[in-house]
């Protein structure tokens, strides 16, 4: 029996909701997010301007996409969950922060929408998990890893705002001159980015000591 003759087969990628993910991630990287528009990814991909509408309603949904890359890259699966739960969530807010900044311009993107990936939730169930086996009531884990959240991507933000030039319109006085005062020594004596785990410890150190209170409660 002879083979029938068959069409070539095809190269060119098919999107996927990751791949254009990943793609508008890139792109947003590269030229800024006021720059960033569905129809210029479709350019960039050369494809169809509303092919991304296929797999994403919007652009907020695309953005939400873009979150769930953004957490992939945290790598959850690696945290140390065999140590005590204060090293595991200073770990992980170590790592979400390094890849925050790895993107400045995607940070408001991962700031302004809840993350909810099957990655992100089951870290989220692990860790509150890992808090309730160190005594920690659920309700109450849930609130102070908000809190650590919170200030890990408000960090985040504020330093990827110097990343992208607005240090460039610091007033500070120069150092002899006659306004130069102690605020501006101890700038001078700083980084501006050089405070996140003095505030992480801090808020780990008073969770030990003393467990967020339950608003609820007397």
């Amino acid at each position: 029996m002879s083979i029938p003759a068959l069409p070539p087969i095809p190269t060119r990628p098919v999107l996927t909701r990751e791949y254009l993910a990943q793609a508008a991630l890139a792109l947003i990287d590269a030229e800024g997010l006021r720059k960033f528009s569905m129809r210029r990814l479709g350019s960039v991909l050369g494809v169809d301007p509303m092919a991304a509408y296929r797999h994403f309603e919007d652009q907020e949904a695309l953005f939400d996409g873009i979150a769930d890359v953004l957490f992939a890259e945290v790598d959850a699966d690696t945290l140390p969950w065999d140590a005590a739960w204060p090293d595991l969530a200073a770990q992980y807010c170590r790592r979400l922060r390094e890849v925050l900044l790895r993107h400045p311009y995607a940070v408001p993107v991962f700031a302004t929408r809840p993350v909810r990936s099957a990655a992100s939730i089951e870290t989220g169930v692990r860790t509150i998990a890992k808090l309730q086996d160190g005594g920690v009531e659920p309700a109450t884990a849930l609130r102070m890893l908000r809190c650590l959240r919170e200030y890990t991507v408000g960090h985040a933000l504020s330093v990827s705002v110097l990343q992208l030039g607005a240090d460039r319109r610091s007033k500070k006085p120069a150092k002899g001159s006659p306004k130069y005062n102690l605020l501006a020594q101890t700038a001078d004596e700083t980084a501006p980015d050089d405070h996140f785990e003095t505030g992480l410890q801090a808020m780990l150190h008073g969770f030990t000591a003393q467990p967020a209170a339950d608003p609820s409660g007397p």
